[in-house]
């Protein structure tokens, strides 16, 4: 049993956590050291303490751990799923996460890569000097990772950041624009999400998903990510092409 110390934090248990550490980790499918490895890395609440000091868990740890799994099958990296369930509302409940993990497969972008230096020149189709590197990783097309020479890099933005690498924006612009972005991208997709939710039904109300309407939420999601990113790469194109009329002409 569990003597972990933590706090009444743990996210929207239905019922109250119940939980033991090896019984949460028989739940999830995973080690007992995986989950106090994800709760020293901040990817799991703490539990609640019960009687002699015993730490509870309950459905939020469920499907967190359940989310990691899927963000896992993605290809996202561990530093990668803790920035993203950084992004989640503190108060998502576990019926919430449930609902991103249903979403995830779906909206997921392209997983990222490992390339060497020289993959990644010839994939970009041409020489790139260390500044051109720092460049793209502040863009978010790449990470360095553990050893010299070698990335982990995101395909889908790799053309668009290699075109603006001849582009005269300072970096700092740059990161800045990508922070405006990411904030306001992210609040969106919060709200898609409930959408989402209210049109199908909530799948997890009766505390057990209900398969069919998990198979929907899956299916209105897929079919409606197209949609949805053309209909804000639309929106925004005319949305800049106004600012930047109205910041450069005068009157």
């Amino acid at each position: 049993m569990d003597t972990e110390a933590g706090t009444d934090g743990a996210a929207g248990a239905r019922p109250g956590p119940t939980l033991t550490v090896d019984e949460l980790a028989a739940r999830a499918g995973v080690t007992v050291r995986t989950v106090r490895f994800y709760s020293t890395r901040g990817l799991l609440p703490p539990p609640v303490i019960g009687p002699r000091r015993v730490g509870l868990y309950g459905d939020g740890h469920l499907s967190r751990l359940a989310l990691i799994e899927e963000l896992q099958c993605q290809g996202m990296t561990l530093a990668a799923i803790e920035r993203y369930l950084e992004r989640l509302p503190a108060d998502l409940s576990a019926r919430d996460l449930a609902i991103h993990r249903a979403l995830v497969a779906a909206w997921a972008p392209d997983p990222a890569e490992d390339a060497t230096r020289a993959e990644l020149e010839r994939r970009a189709g041409r020489a790139l000097s260390e500044g051109d590197v720092d460049r793209l990783a502040a863009m978010g097309v790449l990470a360095r990772a553990g050893s010299p020479g070698h990335y982990r890099l995101d395909p889908g933005l790799l053309r668009l950041g290699v075109e603006l690498l001849d582009v005269p924006i300072a970096q700092e612009t740059i990161l800045a624009a990508r922070t405006v972005l990411l904030e306001h991208t992210r609040s969106a997709a919060h709200a898609l999400s409930r959408l989402f939710r209210d049109e199908v039904g909530n799948p997890y109300e009766e505390g057990e998903p209900d398969p069919e309407r998990v198979a929907a939420m899956r299916s209105l999601s897929a079919h409606m990510r197209p949609m949805v990113v053309q209909a804000l790469v639309t929106a925004f194109q005319r949305s800049l092409k106004e600012e930047l009329r109205a910041a450069f002409t005068d009157g």
